[in-house]
C-alpha cells in the first residue's frame, strides 16, 4: 500500500487525530448508554415489577429504533453535516439515558430507551463521514476499526464501572452520573469538532428525493454480495448482542448461580475477548480475501457447539470453566460480524423469544435459550445458498474488467 496521500485527500495528522477522536468519544459513551441495560437487568425487572416478556421489551424498543434510524441518519449526515447530527445524537441519548435513570414507570422507561436508540443510531455513521473527511482514504480501513475498538471499549466501561455504581451507589444516583459523560463530550463536540479541514469542503449534496433513494435500495439489494453480506452478520452477531444487552447477566446469576460480581467478570470476558478477537480476524481477512466467509462459519460453528455443551451440561449448573470457554467464544460473535452488516432482526427476535419462553417455562433458561439455534441455523442455510451466486457475480466482474482493458478504443 501507498503511504503518499492522493491529490484531494485530506492531510491527517495531529489536528485530525484531535478532531476525530472527539467524535469518537460521542461513540464512545454512546456504546455504553446502549450496553448499560445490559448489567442492570435484573435491577429493572425489580425496579419496574415487569416479567421477562416485558423486560426483553426495553432492548427490543431501543434495537428497532437504532435499526429503523439507519438511512434517515445518512441522508441527514449528508444534508446537515457530522457536527449537527452528532450534537442532536448526543442530545437524545444523554436525556434517554437521564430519563432512564428517573424514570417512576414501565412506559416511561419504554421511552427513555427508545430516545436513547435514536440518538446511538446517529453516532457511528458520523463518526465513520467524520474519519473520511479527516483521513487519506488508505487510512479509511484503520480509522474504521479503531473507531469500532473504541465502541468495544464503551461496553467494557459498561461491564467494569457502571456495573459497580448501580451497586454501590444505587439505580438514579448511576444512571443520572453516568449521563454526564454525555454533557461533557456535548460540550466538546460544540467547541472543537469540525466537519472538515479547511480547503476540503465537499461538494453540496444535491437532493435527490425519496424514490431515488428507494432505487438505491433496491439496487443494492438485488446484488447476492449484499444479501451474503446482511446474512453473514445476521448470523454472527446475535448470540453476543443478546448476551450482552441484555439475558447475560440474568441467566449467569439465576440458570448458573453466580453472583453478580463474577458475572459481571464474565461479561467483561466476552468484551475483552471481542477486542482482542478482532485484531486479529483484521488482519487475517486483510491478507486473506477469501477468508471472510470460513471465518464467520467457523464461528457461528464454536458458538453453537459452546451454547449446546452448556446448555445440556448435566447437573443444575455448567463449570465454571466452561462458562469461560463459551463467553471468549461469544467475544468472536462480533469480529466476525463485521463480514456483513445487520445485527438488530435476528437480535430482536431472540431477545423476545427468550423472554416468552422465559415466562411460558417458569424460567427455564435451557429451553429459554435454544432459541439461538433456530436463527443460526436460518441464517447459516441462508449464507450457503448466497456464496455460490456472490462468487459468481465478483468472476462475471472481473472477467467483464479485464475485458474492458483489453479492448480500449481507439
Amino acid at each position: 500500500m501507498s503511504n503518499t496521500t492522493r491529490p484531494g485527500d485530506p492531510p491527517g495528522g495531529r489536528r485530525a487525530t484531535a478532531v476525530w477522536g472527539i467524535g469518537v468519544s460521542v461513540y464512545f459513551v454512546a456504546v455504553i448508554f446502549r450496553t448499560s441495560l445490559g448489567v442492570a437487568g435484573l435491577d429493572a425487572a425489580d425496579r419496574f415489577h415487569v416479567n421477562a416478556s416485558a423486560l426483553s421489551t426495553f432492548s427490543i424498543l431501543q434495537l428497532l429504533v437504532y435499526a429503523g434510524m439507519q438511512i434517515p441518519v445518512g441522508l441527514l449526515v449528508d444534508r446537515l453535516g457530522t457536527k449537527k447530527v452528532l450534537a442532536i445524537g448526543v442530545v437524545l441519548f444523554t436525556a434517554g439515558q437521564l430519563g432512564f435513570a428517573f424514570s417512576p414507570t414501565y412506559g416511561t422507561a419504554l421511552a427513555s430507551r427508545a430516545l436513547l436508540g435514536c440518538g446511538d443510531a446517529m453516532t457511528f455513521i458520523s463518526v465513520l463521514r467524520l474519519g473520511s473527511r479527516w483521513f487519506p482514504a488508505r487510512r479509511g480501513p484503520l480509522v474504521a476499526q479503531l473507531a469500532g475498538l473504541a465502541g468495544m471499549a464503551g461496553n467494557l466501561v459498561s461491564t467494569l464501572l457502571l456495573a459497580r455504581l448501580l451497586h454501590g451507589i444505587g439505580w438514579t444516583a448511576a444512571f443520572a452520573g453516568s449521563a454526564l459523560a454525555g454533557v461533557v463530550v456535548f460540550v466538546l463536540l460544540l467547541l472543537f469538532l469540525k466537519d472538515h479541514p479547511e480547503g476540503h469542503e465537499p461538494e453540496p449534496f444535491p437532493h435527490q428525493g425519496a424514490a431515488y433513494v428507494r432505487r438505491q435500495i433496491a439496487a443494492s439489494w438485488r446484488e447476492p454480495g449484499t444479501r451474503l453480506g446482511l446474512w453473514v452478520h445476521f448470523t454472527t452477531q446475535f448470540p453476543a448482542m443478546v448476551f450482552l444487552l441484555l439475558w447475560g447477566m440474568p441467566f449467569l446469576v439465576e440458570a448458573q448461580g453466580l453472583t453478580r460480581a463474577t458475572a459481571g467478570e464474565l461479561l467483561t470476558l466476552v468484551v475483552l475477548s471481542n477486542m482482542a478477537v478482532g485484531l486479529v480476524y483484521g488482519q487475517v481477512v486483510a491478507r486473506h480475501h477469501g477468508a471472510r466467509l470460513p471465518l464467520a462459519l467457523g464461528t457461528v460453528g464454536a458458538t453453537a457447539l459452546l451454547w449446546a455443551t452448556t446448555l445440556a451440561y448435566p447437573g443444575e449448573h455448567a463449570p465454571m470453566w466452561l462458562l469461560v470457554v463459551l463467553c471468549t467464544v461469544l467475544g468472536a460473535c462480533g469480529p466476525a460480524s463485521m463480514l456483513g452488516f445487520d445485527f438488530a432482526r435476528p437480535a430482536m427476535t431472540t431477545l423476545f423469544a427468550i423472554g416468552v419462553l422465559l415466562d411460558a417455562t417458569g424460567d427455564d433458561y435451557r429451553i429459554a435459550f435454544s432459541s439461538v439455534f433456530v436463527l443460526q441455523a436460518l441464517g447459516v442455510s441462508q449464507i450457503l445458498r448466497l456464496r455460490s451466486r456472490a462468487a459468481r457475480r465478483e468472476k462475471e466482474r472481473l472477467v467483464a474488467s479485464r475485458v474492458s482493458t483489453v479492448h480500449v478504443p481507439a
